[in-house]
């Protein structure tokens, strides 16, 4: 397994991460999780990303069933604040008050005495940036946090919140967590450049397309997949075109040793701005598949090639849409 800098940070990560988003603590046992966990940590991994919002803290509380069997200081490990946990109108956000109650019920979830990086899960804006950057400051003085990052931020969101801790001496935040994959190819477009501006990391999130880039879906939508029950793949993921593109580059996977997803998470890999891709596994030898793609080096001709069969230009994510972000604005996204 290869280890990357966190952006400008001192901080190394896996090139493969595990994340728990639709996995551990809902739609895969806790024995089984727990064996996926283990299976990565085993094999090079150190990076494991959840949220509280994830499946209402279980995921957390699964991770948190396997952290003591291993060294915390050989892990890093990364939890998510912003998503509303109960009725209450304060228990959602990113006000001072939220994300210093939510940090310590995460904490005593993963039963760890720190987070190494604690990720605002959404903007919020109904809460001023400035509250919410002191409030990241606050723990890593304390010692709950080490590092603070965004998840599904607009680069000028980042840009703000930079501008407001460097300006108040305040710490920023050090990685950005997108959606980002060889068919969702957005963040190229302003995230680049604000990530080589202000030296945080990228750990993108569906680097397979929920999915897709597997090769599962070569021949269709099977029927004992998740989306063969509630088809979450819009039709601009999943048409005749992009199927078709599929199967060529599952050909040329074949042709350079490589499965569709090795294929993809090599790809990614291969933009220096990303740190470490965060993917999800129900079985343990998704796991050991996906960790393939940390050891491989693309050669350049290999990466024209792919682009040259997929022949996508990156365009914008559909939460740029003008009534997504009325809606994601109001909170409802």
């Amino acid at each position: 397994m290869k280890y990357r800098k966190l952006g400008k940070h001192g901080i190394k990560v896996s090139a493969i991460s595990l994340g728990g988003w639709l996995t551990y603590g809902n739609s895969v046992e806790d024995n089984v999780g727990i064996q996926c966990l283990k299976t990565a940590v085993d094999n090079g991994v150190n990076f494991i990303d959840v949220a509280d919002v994830y499946a209402k803290g279980e995921s957390e509380r699964v991770l948190g069933e396997f952290l003591p069997d291993y060294e915390r200081s050989d892990l890093v490990i990364s939890s998510k604040v912003f998503g509303q946990m109960s009725d209450n109108p304060n228990n959602r956000g990113l006000s001072k008050k939220h994300i210093s109650e939510s940090i310590e019920k995460s904490l005593n979830r993963l039963n760890t005495d720190y987070l190494d990086i604690y990720f605002a899960h959404r903007f919020d804006y109904h809460t001023p940036l400035e509250e919410t950057v002191r409030a990241f400051n606050d723990l890593i003085d304390n010692g709950s946090i080490l590092y603070w990052g965004t998840s599904t931020w607009f680069p000028s969101e980042i840009e703000r919140a930079y501008g407001i801790a460097k300006e108040l001496g305040l710490r920023p935040p050090s990685v950005e967590q997108p959606r980002y994959n060889l068919l969702d190819r957005y963040i190229e477009l302003e995230l680049f450049s604000t990530v080589n501006y202000t030296g945080i990391g990228i750990v993108p999130w569906s680097p397979l397309a929920q999915g897709l880039l597997t090769g599962k879906y070569n021949d269709g939508i099977p029927e004992d997949s998740r989306h063969s029950k509630v088809n979450q793949l819009p039709d601009r993921e999943l048409n005749d075109d992009v199927i078709a593109k599929l199967r060529k580059l599952t050909e040329y996977g074949k042709e350079i040793d490589l499965s569709l997803s090795q294929l993809s998470l090599a790809w990614a890999l291969s933009r220096e701005e990303i740190s470490s891709l965060i993917t999800g596994a129900s079985k343990p030898e998704q796991v050991v598949e996906n960790i393939v793609a940390g050891d491989i080096t693309l050669s350049v001709e290999q990466v024209n090639e792919i682009e040259k069969i997929i022949d996508n230009e990156p365009q914008y994510h559909p939460i740029y849409n003008r009534v997504n972000y009325r809606n994601f604005k109001r909170g409802e996204i």
